[in-house]
Parts: structure tokens; sequence; C-alpha cells
């Protein structure tokens, strides 16, 4: 058995508390968003296909503010490198969260991967990082759903991730991916009346 979290759309998502470059500590139970946060999990400052991401979340960072959607973006990465990032990358506008643990990974269903020396940006790998995830959780802390992956690579357009949340609102569209694999339990004769 797995030691690593599945979460289940509706049900509450793990806490989440950590430290931003520039501002105070970001709790999950304090965001008050109209409809949606969308919690980004990246790898670090060591990764392109992050800094890609990043710099296009961040240009488009508005049309989710618009969207009744508070967005951040968080990382196991130290201060430094999540300063560094947010310099090198441009990240003005979107909330920078540094300092993820192994143990709110998990709680996460994150995949961990170990730092295996340096990348193909010429910087060192940390120790560990997480590999992406998106995740959109309702005002009131529960998933609505996420995207959780194992490779650096093929993550969600960010147009397909607005457009879905469009989708969402105007449609009044309901989690999926709740059903739990046993048969449905047919009404009995005596419940029915």
């Amino acid at each position: 058995m797995s030691e690593f979290a599945r979460l289940k759309p509706g049900e509450p998502v793990p806490p989440l508390l950590v430290d931003t470059v520039g501002g105070p500590c970001w709790r999950l139970c304090d965001q008050k968003p109209k409809n949606f946060v969308l919690v980004l999990f990246y790898r670090g400052l060591h990764c392109p296909f992050c800094m890609h991401q990043l710099k296009e979340l961040e240009a488009k960072y508005e049309d989710f503010r618009r969207r009744g959607v508070r967005v951040l973006a968080v990382s196991a990465d130290t201060r430094e490198r999540a300063e560094r990032t947010a310099v090198e990358w441009g990240i003005e506008e979107l909330t920078l969260c540094y300092g993820l643990t192994i143990d709110q990974a998990k709680a996460w269903g994150l995949y961990l991967s170990r730092g295996r020396g340096m990348s193909s940006r010429g910087l060192e790998e940390p120790e560990f990082f997480v590999e992406p995830a998106m995740f959109l959780v309702r005002p009131n802390g529960t998933l609505f759903g996420g995207e959780v992956q194992t490779m650096p690579f093929a993550r969600p357009h960010l147009d397909d991730v607005l457009f879905g949340i469009d989708y969402i609102l105007t449609n009044g569209v309901a989690p999926r991916g709740e059903h739990d694999g046993r048969p449905a339990v047919a009404p009995t004769a005596a419940a029915a009346e």
C-alpha cells in the first residue's frame, strides 16, 4: 500500500502552509476566492519546463483573477532558489511559494524525485523535489479536480484550464472522479415509499 495520499474530488484537501517570496506565510485555509484556488506544484528553479509554465501562468494571471481564481505556485525549493526563480523568470504577480516538505508532498499525493546532479539548465538539482501537479480547490477547501504527474513534460495547457473553468462556472458542472468503484446500491422498496 502506498504511503502517498490519493485526493478525492468533493473531499477536503490537506492543509497547506508555505512561505512566499516577498511576503508572509501562505495558508490555504485563509484563502477566500470567489470560485477556486489553483494550486500548482512545480519542480523548481532547475527545471526548464517549469520556467516555461510559470512564465505563461504569470502572463495569464489576470485571466485567472477575472474568473475568481486565486493562483499560486509551490515548490520544495529553498528561499534563495525561489527568490532567484522570481527574479530570473520575471514572476511579479503570481504568488510564489517555497519550502514544501516531503510530508506535505505525500499528503497531496505528489510524486517525489531525487536530485541527479546538473539539470539541462546547468543548475544543480536539489536533494529532492516534487513532480508537477495542479489542483482546483473550492472556497470551502474541497477538491474540485486535479492532475498529478510523474514527469516534467506534457503539462495541462493553461488555455485549456481557463476554458474548463469557464465551462464549470457557466454550466454548473459537478466534480468528476469521485466514484470509489463499489457498485451502486439500488433503493429498497421500503426506502422508496
